[in-house]
This record gives C-alpha cells, structure tokens and sequence, in this order.
C-alpha cells in the first residue's frame, strides 16, 4: 500500500512538474506546485459542495434533530472532512515534502490554519447568503479565493515552516 502512494505521489509530482517549464523563470517549483495542488483542490472543493447543496441535500434544510441547519451551511459541514483529507495530504506530500516536521505537528497546524478559514467561510456565507440573498455556490466560490490567500502564507510560513526551498 505504501509502495502505491509513494507511486501515486511522484506521479502527481512529475505531472505538475512536466508544466512548470513556461513559469521557471517567474516563480519557484514549490509556489507552482502549491498553486496546482491548491487550485485542484479548490475545484474539488465546489464541485463537492455544489454537489452537495443540489443533489444530496437539494437545497433542503437538514434536520439533525437537535438542530436544524440551513443547506448552505450543512453543505459546508458535509464537505469539510473530505477537503481537509485531501488538501493535506497532497500539501504535506507534494508542495511541502521536504518539512522536517512532525506529521501530528503538521497536521494539528494544518487544523488551525483550517479552522480560520472554516470561519472565515461560515461566516462570509452567513453574511452573503443569509443578509445578502447572494447564491450559496458563488458565494462559496468569492470566500475560498480570498481564504487561498491566507492559507498560502499561513502553510509556507507556519504549518510546513521547516521546509527547505525546493528549485
């Protein structure tokens, strides 16, 4: 199993890498493969909650018996385990691979720079969606391009912080 990984992750890696010849000059090789690894996920990230909201809620509120939530808001809950899964996982082993840290340290780091995040979307989708009347799917789209920003320097300059530059 550990074999296939391995194999899996250095083929995701020689495929981002295969197309960062145009960009050398303009950036460095962990930048690129943040912003793919990033954006990849980013992408997941609303096809999943689009997913959600639409087919498997159907815009429906969620009954949980203690308490009812609205469907934007169960879809973020919905899709959070699974984009934090994946967005670690490729960051620690693609973009960020050389951090000399921990795993479990990378991992509880990875957590809280996620939980601002969380909060900043709960609370941007509250105010766009709930005041606003905006789009649930858009809205989440606006918010995760701004938390992208905080998440870069936030991982490169806390969660990974032990890693050497890749060139």
């Amino acid at each position: 199993m550990r074999r296939m990984c391995k194999k899996m992750v250095d083929l995701i890696i020689a495929c981002i890498d295969f197309f960062y010849t145009p960009f050398r000059n303009h950036m460095s090789i962990q930048f690129f493969r943040y912003g793919v690894i990033g954006a990849s996920n980013l992408v997941f990230d609303w096809v999943l909650y689009f997913v959600i909201y639409n087919f498997v809620l159907q815009k429906q509120m969620l009954d949980l018996g203690f308490v009812t939530l609205s469907s934007h808001i169960a879809s973020l809950g919905i899709k959070i385990p699974i984009v934090l899964f994946t967005g670690f996982m490729l960051q620690k082993y693609v973009t960020f691979s050389s951090s000399k840290l921990l795993s479990r340290i990378q991992l509880f780091r990875y957590l809280m720079v996620f939980l601002v995040n969380l909060t900043i979307t709960y609370a941007g989708l509250k105010v766009l969606v709930d005041y606003f009347g905006f789009y649930p799917t858009p809205s989440n789209m606006l918010i995760s391009i701004f938390t992208v920003v905080i998440s870069y320097y936030c991982q490169k300059h806390y969660t990974f912080k032990n890693t050497t530059a890749i060139h």
